[in-house]
């Protein structure tokens, strides 16, 4: 997109330290974030996906400045600071259970500003018409909701302070099928109402693909391809991507066992591998792969990818 970015996301590193000594001192450091690059624009979804252990929460986290940076920066452009929300996967564990609905959707708005509490409710009643609740449910508390309509309430709670953005942490993964498809078109309206940025982090591919503008694919703490929606998904140009695209099961189309992953599990992040990160399950690794890591190197137009053989691959367009 051409539109100015809302969030840039500058060489990011996180380091949690584990275990101790006698004396108190880490024993060793997990490798969450790795040299994290984004830029988000506005206006736009940024679909974020990767297997579990990648990264993708402690990136929620910085986002949400629940984890503060080992190194690298964050900048958010003039007036969008403190204009960040964020829906989280599981509604039954993200709602306190001790408020009725109205006060659970304002509190964002209770705990910054001094509102009457007929403010607050008139406040809590519009947004819940919003997202589809009605207002004589809104004295209710949240065990007496069906998982779908508790995370209609997390939507209303997140929109109550008119933020610019909002992180979504796999926020239909727990919800059936059908109620999926109903809150995926929820949040598809309200980002043309009211002009909302989303960073969606999902592992479902279908709901990348449905929501999506662009789409960036982490891996051991680390962007390894970036794109556009179309681009990525059509012609991926890292062998970690085409994995994960050949990964979702498609009528009629056989699996292709030459593109099976070396390993079934990440490498540790505690001792990180030397040359591509990628490269000891890679299925295209060639002799130049144990160079040092490949940068994030820009491809065709938007598409970038941190490959050795990046330009290769690109040409070859998923079958």
């Amino acid at each position: 997109m051409n539109t100015p970015p809302v969030l840039t996301l500058d060489a990011v590193h996180v380091r949690f330290p584990v275990g101790a000594d006698w004396r108190g001192r880490p024993t060793a450091v997990v490798h969450a974030l790795n040299g994290l690059d984004l830029s988000v624009a506005k206006g736009e979804v940024l679909g974020v996906v990767g297997e579990s252990g990648c990264g993708k929460s402690t990136l929620a986290n910085v986002l949400t400045h629940l984890v503060t940076p080992t190194e690298g920066r964050m900048v958010w452009s003039e007036g969008t600071a403190h204009k960040l929300q964020i829906v989280f996967q599981d509604p039954q564990s993200s709602l306190d259970p001790r408020l009725p609905v109205w006060r659970v959707i304002t509190e964002p708005v209770f705990l910054k500003e001094q509102r009457s509490t007929s403010a607050l409710r008139e406040l809590a009643a519009e947004l819940a018409e919003q997202v589809g609740l009605r207002r004589e449910q809104l004295d209710r508390y949240p065990h007496e909701f069906s998982g779908g309509q508790r995370q209609r309430i997390a939507i209303a709670r997140a929109l109550s302070s008119q933020p610019d953005v909002i992180v979504l942490d796999e926020p239909t993964s727990a919800l059936d099928i059908s109620v999926q498809a109903q809150i995926l078109n929820l949040l598809v309206e309200l980002r043309k109402s009211r002009g909302l940025t989303y960073i969606l982090i999902s592992h479902n591919i279908s709901v990348i693909r449905h929501m999506c503008d662009r789409i960036a694919v982490m891996y051991l703490g680390q962007i390894a391809e970036i794109g556009s929606a179309a681009s990525v998904l059509s012609q991926p140009a890292h062998p970690y991507t085409r994995l994960l695209l050949d990964s979702v099961p498609e009528i009629g189309r056989s699996l292709d066992a030459g593109l099976a992953v070396g390993e079934t599990e990440l490498p540790s992040n505690r001792r990180l591998p030397g040359g591509c990160y990628f490269r000891e399950r890679c299925p295209f690794a060639a002799s130049g792969c144990d160079q040092p890591q490949a940068l994030l190197t820009q491809g065709s137009g938007p598409h970038a990818a941190r490959c050795h053989r990046a330009s290769e691959l690109q040409a070859f367009a998923r079958q």
